[in-house]
């Protein structure tokens, strides 16, 4: 993609700079800070009233935040839209109550905007934030607030002079994955009509046919997000916090009955707009508009979607599983690098990543048909950038850091005296795998599979500019229904990609209720 983006047409890069391209940087750089800002808000202050405070029915709002994870933005964003806009219901009554006649009787906010973008990414990306600060906050050592208490700090002020602080790498490493979705989102602020990097990226390939100038755009995005994640692993590097024996029974902080009346309708209002408000809705469609046809046309979707996040999530795990035993049981000094590379894919959003593989493949196909036709075989086609493999490679290429990062997670509980025992016994390194690590590893294995399984299910632009002809998949499908304002017509398919995209979330509150 950087070779390609060297050999940019001068002349339609300079245009767009000229023209759109400044507005839609300034879109890009607007919609990351907005999102990150809500999200962060969203995200801490939650998990803030969960750990810290004594509020009610805490032991179901623990989990139901993380529910609006399993909403792709896309359709968050046409639910609300098809809700708030003049035509629908909510407009529809105001105007029947105050006898409204025209829309310049009275005022109403227009969602299809920057800051309506925003907030749309930010309710379905703030439990990334929210997950990875509440296990912070779980796992302080209590210790050091007593201490702070012993001199003569509140609970308040030592929940914002030592809780938060100790907080800082997690909630910087939550900050970096809800940017880096944010920059590789593209359905959402297509729909809504605001123009970023990721749409310049698509219309400047598909629209202009100029994909030397998309891949200039593209490397920009990448250099954004590369400054990104260098700052993040920066602020975070040589911070340790945690003591040897540390304490994590807390004093919780009492809240009035107004605090608590405060503190619930904040937290139910992100369950019920991220995740139970349009989850209704799309039932209500589902009721509504669902046949036969529709039906049938689903389940041959839903086949191609399980399919290729079945291949993806299989590969993933296996190269994970191979590299993260590599490095535990290896002692070669470069042995952390292949898994350190294997995880650079998941900060590239999927338009970039579906360019990058098409500039890579397509070569390739042309290559290997001349190649036939010289050794006297019929040409094969394009057999890597026409196919399934594109999509699968694309896919695992993206959410390799997904596998990596959970298989690591599970390879160091092990203890590493079970990595020299059944040597002692005479079991060679394969039979000590098998035995012993695998078995092991099976909840970490089903975990880091259905992780990566959940995120190919929701992938689009990747899988929207990769697949084959006449292919399509759950997420392809219905982001041409909301394309053309038919969404109804695919609420069955949404409804099954939340449903898929619940099952990790189940299973990893089923995991900390054991812990």
């Amino acid at each position: 993609m950087l070779v390609g983006s060297v050999s940019a047409s001068t002349k339609l890069f300079s245009h767009l700079w000229q023209t759109v391209l400044p507005s839609y940087l300034a879109n890009t750089l607007l919609l990351a800070f907005w999102v990150v800002l809500l999200a962060l808000f969203f995200g801490v202050l939650s998990a803030s009233i969960i750990t810290q405070t004594n509020i009610v029915f805490k032991q179901y709002l623990r989990w139901l935040l993380l529910l609006p994870l399993s909403m792709p933005a896309y359709l968050v964003a046409y639910l609300y839209t098809d809700l708030f806009d003049y035509a629908g219901p909510v407009q529809r009554i105001l105007r029947s109550w105050f006898d409204w006649q025209t829309p310049n009787d009275y005022w109403f906010f227009d969602i299809r905007t920057l800051p309506g973008a925003a907030l749309m990414l930010a309710l379905v990306l703030f439990p990334y934030v929210y997950m990875l600060t509440r296990g912070a906050l779980e796992h302080q050592d209590q210790n050091l607030f007593r201490a702070s208490r012993l001199l003569g700090l509140t609970a308040k002020q030592s929940f914002f002079s030592v809780a938060l602080p100790l907080a800082r790498p997690a909630i910087a490493v939550s900050a970096s994955l809800v940017l880096m979705e944010t920059l590789a989102d593209f359905a959402t602020v297509q729909y809504f009509s605001v123009n970023t990097l990721t749409t310049a990226i698509y219309d400047t390939w598909l629209g202009y046919g100029d994909l030397a100038a998309a891949n200039t755009l593209a490397s920009i995005l990448v250099l954004i997000i590369l400054f990104v994640v260098l700052a993040e692993q920066r602020s975070r590097s040589g911070v340790t916090h945690q003591s040897a024996r540390p304490s994590l029974k807390r004093e919780l902080i009492q809240l009035s009955v107004g605090q608590q009346l405060l503190a619930s309708l904040f937290c139910w209002s992100l369950v019920v707009s991220g995740f139970l408000l349009p989850i209704v809705l799309l039932i209500i469609m589902a009721v509504q508009y669902s046949d036969i046809t529709q039906l049938s046309a689903l389940i041959l979707t839903g086949m191609n979607s399980l399919k290729i996040s079945f291949f993806a999530a299989t590969t993933a795990v296996f190269i994970a599983l191979l590299l993260g035993l590599y490095q535990r049981l290896h002692t070669d000094k470069y042995r952390k690098i292949p898994l350190q590379v294997s995880g650079f894919g998941y900060a590239v959003p999927g338009t970039v990543l579906a360019m990058a593989m098409l500039s890579t493949l397509g070569p390739l196909d042309h290559w290997l048909n001349r190649a036939g036709e010289l050794l006297g075989f019929s040409a094969p086609g394009l057999i890597l950038s026409g196919s399934l493999f594109a999509i699968v490679f694309a896919l695992v290429v993206r959410f390799s850091a997904i596998a990596n990062g959970t298989i690591t997670s599970g390879i160091t509980q092990i203890p590493q005296s079970l990595d020299y025992a059944p040597a002692s016994l005479g079991v060679n390194l394969l039979g000590s795998i098998t035995k012993v690590h695998l078995p092991i590893l099976t909840p970490t294995i089903l975990m880091a599979w259905l992780l990566v399984f959940v995120e190919a299910m929701k992938e689009l632009p990747a899988v929207l500019l990769l697949r084959p002809f006449n292919f399509e998949t759950l997420s392809s499908q219905i982001y041409q229904l909301i394309s053309n304002e038919m969404l109804e017509q695919g609420a069955l398919g949404a409804i099954l990609i939340v449903l898929f995209g619940l099952l990790p979330i189940v299973l990893l509150n089923k995991n900390k209720e054991r812990v």
